[in-house]
């Protein structure tokens, strides 16, 4: 009998292709060039099961027509980049990698804040260009992080992971929104406090902090209205997904000194960053890092592998989204 015929539409960690390899009958993308919608299109036509990552783009017309595809193992717990209910009216199943790039995207989140409360990012240019003079009471003043407020948008796995290490790590205060009420006793754990809208969580916060998923139901969640309602000197964190924060609001309300500063790992329109963004000084750019550990992203490669494994078998795969 023959094997399933899967594409991986990027290259992974040696062991999560080396499990694929050996359960299927796989093509691996050798040159790890992200996919054009005409190559993801021809995609769908001769794969059993094609295996995306937050790279690809799958619109509704890469649906288009017929298909051969059963299943999408996506590499990554967000799925924005994919028409779901496209996929879903062909059939095709869509699972995520959820859980296992919990305590690194947390982690990420938090180099953010205390590299752009502490302007470790600047601190570094400077010395790197040679521009230090040496050390002076007002160089380089920035803000403390222990004991400040931080509000975080989305209290789900990794919501939950931040809010431990600002609070027991930091003695921060924490308070969130989230759609969904959140047992009291859970939100206890983290010392944490449930507030009824995004508006009350902004008042608030020292620091913000986005841990919502993307996609046109938060598109741009942080708009020109909401960078208004944010204290005066405060922060923003974004370790979710570009869509959620209007670029435009924020590069706006950076240059007004609105917001005191902000810390990125994901942009709108990846890989391109704004240049005006590129060029301040109170910002911390990093390059979509929060998954980026050695084990973390294997975890997650074998994830997809449990997932189109039972799939092909017959069951019900674990992290199944539509």
């Amino acid at each position: 009998m023959s094997r399933p015929r899967i594409l991986v539409t990027r290259r992974w960690p040696a062991a999560a292709e080396a499990a694929l390899a050996e359960r299927f009958d796989a093509t691996f993308n050798e040159k790890d060039i992200p996919l054009g919608l005409d190559q993801m299109r021809e995609a769908m036509t001769a794969y059993d099961a094609v295996l995306p990552t937050v790279s690809d783009k799958l619109p509704a017309s890469v649906f288009e027509g017929d298909t051969r595809t059963k299943i999408l193992g996506n590499f990554g717990v967000g799925y924005n980049h994919i028409d779901i209910f496209a996929a879903k009216a062909k059939g095709i199943l869509v699972t995520n990698t959820p859980g296992v790039l919990t305590d690194c995207t947390a982690d990420i989140a938090m180099l953010l804040l205390l590299a752009v409360a502490r302007r470790g990012g600047e601190g570094e240019r400077q010395l790197r260009a040679g521009a230090w003079e040496g050390w002076c009471p007002t160089h380089m003043i920035g803000t403390k992080v222990a004991g400040k407020t931080v509000g975080i948008i989305g209290f789900g796995r990794i919501g939950r992971a931040f809010a431990q290490r600002c609070h027991f790590g930091f003695g921060m205060e924490v308070v969130f929104y989230n759609r969904s009420t959140i047992d009291a006793a859970e939100a206890a754990r983290y010392r944490a406090r449930q507030l009824a809208t995004i508006e009350e969580v902004l008042a608030a916060s020292d620091f913000v902090s986005l841990h919502c998923p993307g996609g046109s139901q938060n598109r741009h969640l942080m708009n020109a209205a909401r960078f208004a309602a944010m204290k005066p000197g405060a922060f923003l964190i974004n370790t979710a997904r570009g869509d959620v924060v209007d670029e435009a609001a924020l590069i706006n309300a950076l240059e007004t000194g609105s917001i005191r500063g902000a810390g990125l790992d994901v942009y709108e329109a990846e890989p391109q960053v704004p240049e005006k963004l590129k060029s301040m000084d109170n910002v911390v750019l990093l390059p979509h890092l929060g998954s980026a550990t050695q084990e973390t992203r294997t975890a997650m490669g074998m994830k997809v592998v449990e997932n189109i494994t039972n799939f092909f078998d017959g069951r019900e795969p674990p992290d199944r989204v539509v």
